[in-house]
């Protein structure tokens, strides 16, 4: 009868392989990042800084920077335009913000209850692959006074004439439903997306106790969507308040300053006037302004937690 020889354990690897294997996989990871670190640094983080900087100086192009202390940031705080601006922005963010979600959120819903057609999702997100300023161009003809294909619709319906990109009261809703029509298509594929992590047993379960699809909107998807709202409003209202092409093709800030929004208020101290120290001090604003309204999104939406568990 025959006895199988143990088999002696495999020798373990060379503590000095291993350290080169985990160098080599640590040195294949960082080439992977390299690239995008370098676009970082020189794309982001310097201008960042060199903006910072130029906040505090007087700067012209023709003539080197000359330190000018807080300067800048005292005529901000005395420039009444500048309080127009933020004023004309926080209206366009507001509307914009609020149409856009609530009908984001609706044709996500639809399209994750009634349909699975994926050529119906591919539509609604026709409109995002439209550049911003192609729609500007395309709404400022539709909407002229006076030969606009809208007003003449309106017409013929026996209503008068709007001034949707003219006057006063309309510019800012128009250029937010504007983009309204741009970016619904966009958030909704977010929002959808958000809707895919939520488990059909809990529809199911609802069901059997009777809920209905109102109910179940607003006791299982709304709060199950939470996390993934929170992250949509933090995107939408970023890019809301950096909103520029839009106004500069449709309005370039008119009528008088009534659509002169910060983003091109700082476009026209910069390359207007060439006062770049002071469109640095703006810009510094803006970012600070982002900064503080994204930390209380943040905080007030906890968009770090999910309730599934």
């Amino acid at each position: 009868m025959s006895s199988s020889a143990p088999t002696a354990p495999s020798p373990a690897s060379p503590p000095g392989r291993r350290r080169v294997k985990r160098g080599g996989d640590e040195a294949l990871a960082f080439a992977f990042i390299l690239p995008a670190l370098i676009g970082f640094l020189v794309f982001l983080a310097w201008p960042t800084v060199r903006g910072i900087y130029l906040s505090f100086t007087d700067f012209n192009l023709l003539t080197p920077p000359s330190f000018v202390g807080l300067a800048n940031y005292e005529r901000m705080v005395n420039d009444p335009i500048f309080w127009n601006s933020a004023a004309v922005t926080i209206q366009y963010v507001i509307i914009n913000i609020g149409v856009q979600t609530i009908a984001a959120l609706v044709i996500a819903v639809m399209m994750d209850r009634l349909t699975k057609s994926t050529f119906v999702r591919g539509i609604v997100l026709t409109p995002y692959l439209v550049s911003n300023v192609v729609a500007a161009m395309v709404f400022l003809w539709i909407l002229d006074a006076q030969l606009g294909i809208g007003n003449q619709f309106l017409v013929w319906m026996g209503v008068d004439r709007i001034p949707f990109l003219t006057d006063e009261k309309w510019v800012i809703p128009t250029i937010a439903l504007i983009n309204v029509w741009r970016h619904m298509g966009y958030t909704a594929l977010l929002i959808f997306a958000g809707l895919q992590t939520i488990p059909p047993t809990a529809y199911e379960a609802a069901k059997m106790d009777g809920a209905s699809e109102v109910q179940m909107f607003f006791r299982i998807t709304m709060p199950l969507l939470r996390p993934i709202l929170a992250l949509v409003l933090i995107m939408t209202v970023i890019g809301s308040f950096q909103v520029f092409d839009t106004v500069a093709v449709t309005t370039n800030g008119g009528p008088v300053n009534a659509s002169r929004v910060l983003q091109l208020y700082i476009y026209n101290m910069a390359f207007g006037r060439f006062q770049f120290g002071y469109a640095s001090a703006l810009s510094v604003a803006l970012l600070v302004i982002l900064m503080v309204i994204t930390v209380i999104q943040y905080r007030l939406t906890r968009a770090g937690e999910t309730d599934l568990s």
